[in-house]
Parts: structure tokens; C-alpha cells; sequence
């Protein structure tokens, strides 16, 4: 529309030429909305708002005497209440660029105030407070103008050829570079310790592969030995076996056969032996009766016929023992006993004949005592079965 004027978001219309604006100012602000202005009679002008920049590099004495050349930069702005507007429009209206070449020179003053009252290594480690002391100072002076400070950074400290900052920054330089160095020592000693461990691991690992698939060597050729002798083993138990069962069956055939000996031929023969032995008692017997029939006249031919009849019986009586079952229990003097008990026997078969006869009892005690007397004396025991 004709007259009517809008301001951008970022700037502010300063309208003169009618009534005054607030607080007498020689004219009205209009921000963020239009405003009808009468030709010819209203005169319109804009302010801007945006952000601007200041670069500020000033040689600065320290404390210490020491001269730096700081770099800093300045973010400001028109402020946007009403009155920095005014304060502003009416310093930079008709040249905005002033702004920042004003607001340049403002900060490097305040920068050589502050930086004259601080010491170089508080300018180097503390530029944070150096800004804020810089920002602190400037404030009022700044609002006077209608600016407001955004933020303020310092971006360089130089001594220039002095070289102090670079001899303030040695020990710090050589402390690390001594860390870097004792890190790098440690790192390579790290390294080598984990290369060595590694091998010594390696070596280790060799070895127990190494012990293990000796052990499954050992262990596969015990299994192969002791199969390959399992067949060899069993046969040879095998035979032992077969000749253990054939030692013991020729041992028991020994023990019969020496049994079926002293049954066949020794007992035979000892019986046999012992039946001629009788006989030569019983004929040594006879011998002797006869000679005591000879010197007896009376009964002369009575003994003559007893003792024809003794050898008889003799032979009848050895003839039973050749078929009996005789166990000697006293050796030697048990045989004897045996032929005395025919001879015994015999005698008293005698004496029952005689006696049967009517022969006088008397005639022949002293024969029957003297052969009793014989077998009384032999110790000897003899059982007959």
C-alpha cells in the first residue's frame, strides 16, 4: 500500500519527521510490524539488528613488562529494547560501519587496561577470565552506544621475539616430551614383554603339543605291542594250561600205577616171602619134635604121626595168609610175630591131639612153655584178617 512501510526482522524503522519518539527522541521506532508514513511528511530510516563482528589485535604490556600482541574477536548487536535502538541510530545511522571500528577500539583499550594488571602466565592459562574481566569492563561503555557484547575470544597471545611464552612453556614442553618418552619406553618395553610372552606361550604350546602327541605315540604303540602279543599270550596260557592239566593226570596215573605196584608185586611178594619163612620155621619145628620124639620111647610113634601131620598144617595155615589181607605194623619184629603165631598155633593144635589121646599133659609142658616163652618176648603187634 502507498506509505505504508514494513521494517525486516532484523532491523529497526526509525521514523522522523512528526511527533517525537519515547524519551524525546527525535524519532519513533517501529520493530517486528508495519507502519503508514505519510509522504513527503514522514522520512523513514532503518537500523539493522544482525550480529556484527570486531576483530581487535593490540600490543599489550603485561605486569611483568613483558609486550604481547593479542588477537581478539568481538560479537555484538544493536540492542533490541527501544532505547539502545535510539542510542545507536543516533550515533550509527548514517554510518553503521562505525559500529564495529568503534567497538574495536573500545575493546582494545579495555584489553590493555586488564592485561596490564595480569602476568603472562595468567594471560596464557586463564584467557578464559581475561575475556570475562574484558567483557565485565566493557559492558556499560557499550550500552551507552546502544551495542551489547555476544561473546568475546581471544585468539592469539604472541610475545613476539622475546621468546618468553616458548622459555615459560620448556619445562612443560620437556616434562611431556620426558612422559612422551618414558610412555614410548614403556610402550616398546609393553611390546617387547607381550612379543616375548607370546613366544615363550608359542614355545610352551610347542612343547606340550610335542609332550602330548608322544604320549599318543607311547600309548598307540603299547596298544599295537599288546595286541600284536594278546594271540601269543593267550596260545602260551593256553598250553601252560594243557600242560598243567597233563602233569597232574601224570602224576594221579604215577600215584595208580605205584598203588596197582604194591598191590600186584609188592604185597604178593612180601607174603610170598613170608610163607617160605614160615615154612622153614615150621620145618625147624618139626626137626626138633622128632628129635624129642626120638629120645622119648613110650610114645614113640604117637609124635611120629603128629608130627607128619605138622608140616601139613603148617602149609594149610600159610596157605590161608597168602589169600589174607595182612598189614604189618612193626616191620621186621611184626613178621616175626606172624610166624610165631602159626608156629603158636600150630603147637597148640598139637597139644589138643595129645590131649585127646589121653598123653600125659606133663610130657610136653615144658616144649609148649619154651615156644610161648619165644612169642611172649617179641614186643611186636600183628592183626590177621
Amino acid at each position: 500500500m502507498f506509505g505504508y512501510r514494513v521494517p525486516a526482522p532484523d532491523q529497526a524503522m526509525l521514523i522522523s519527521g512528526g511527533r517525537r519518539g519515547q524519551g524525546g527522541a527525535p524519532f519513533r521506532v517501529v520493530t517486528g510490524h508495519g507502519k503508514f508514513v505519510l509522504p513527503v511528511f514522514r522520512k523513514v530510516r532503518f537500523l539493522t539488528l544482525a550480529m556484527c563482528e570486531a576483530e581487535v589485535s593490540e600490543t599489550c604490556v603485561t605486569r611483568q613488562g613483558i609486550a604481547l600482541t593479542v588477537r581478539a574477536v568481538i560479537a555484538f548487536k544493536v540492542g533490541n529494547d527501544t532505547e539502545s535502538v535510539v542510542n545507536a541510530g543516533q550515533r550509527f545511522l548514517s554510518d553503521q560501519d562505525q559500529m564495529s571500528v568503534l567497538t574495536g577500539r573500545i575493546f582494545a583499550g579495555h584489553l590493555r587496561s586488564i592485561i596490564g594488571s595480569m602476568t603472562v602466565e595468567e594471560i596464557v592459562t586463564e584467557r578464559q577470565k581475561l575475556a570475562t574481566e574484558v567483557l565485565e569492563t566493557s559492558k556499560t561503555e557499550m550500552a551507552k552506544i546502544g551495542l551489547i557484547v555476544d561473546s568475546l575470544q581471544i585468539q592469539s597471545i604472541d610475545d613476539g621475539e622475546t621468546g618468553y611464552i616458548e622459555a615459560m612453556s620448556a619445562p612443560h614442553k620437556a616434562a611431556i616430551q620426558r612422559q612422551a618418552q618414558i610412555a614410548q619406553a614403556q610402550a616398546t618395553q609393553a611390546s617387547a614383554e607381550a612379543e616375548q610372552e607370546a613366544v615363550r606361550n608359542q614355545a610352551e604350546y610347542s612343547r606340550q603339543t610335542a609332550v602330548v602327541q608322544a604320549e599318543y605315540a607311547a600309548e598307540v604303540d603299547r596298544a599295537k605291542a599288546r595286541s600284536a602279543q594278546a594271540g601269543p599270550l593267550a596260545q602260551a596260557h593256553a598250553q601252560q594250561e594243557v600242560l598243567a592239566a597233563r602233569t597232574e593226570l601224570a602224576e594221579r596215573a604215577a600215584l595208580l600205577r605205584q598203588q596197582e605196584l604194591v598191590a600186584e608185586v609188592v604185597k604178593p611178594a612180601e607174603a610170598e616171602a613170608e610163607r617160605i619163612r614160615l615154612l622153614a620155621l615150621a620145618e625147624a619145628e618139626r626137626m626138633k619134635i622128632q628129635a624129642e620124639a626120638a629120645a622119648s620111647h613110650d610114645r614113640v610113634a604117637l609124635d611120629r604121626m603128629l608130627i607128619d601131620q605138622l608140616p601139613q598144617i603148617v602149609k594149610e595155615a600159610s596157605a590161608g595168609l597168602a589169600n589174607a589181607n595182612v598189614n604189618v605194623l612193626n616191620g621186621t619184629d611184626g613178621l616175626g610175630e606172624i610166624a610165631a603165631g602159626l608156629v603158636g598155633q600150630g603147637l597148640t593144635i598139637l597139644d589138643s591131639v595129645r590131649r585127646n589121646l589121653g598123653a600125659p599133659e606133663a610130657d610136653h609142658s615144658a616144649d609148649r612153655n619154651g615156644t610161648t616163652g619165644k612169642d611172649n618176648g617179641h614186643s611186636g603187634r600183628v592183626e590177621i584178617e
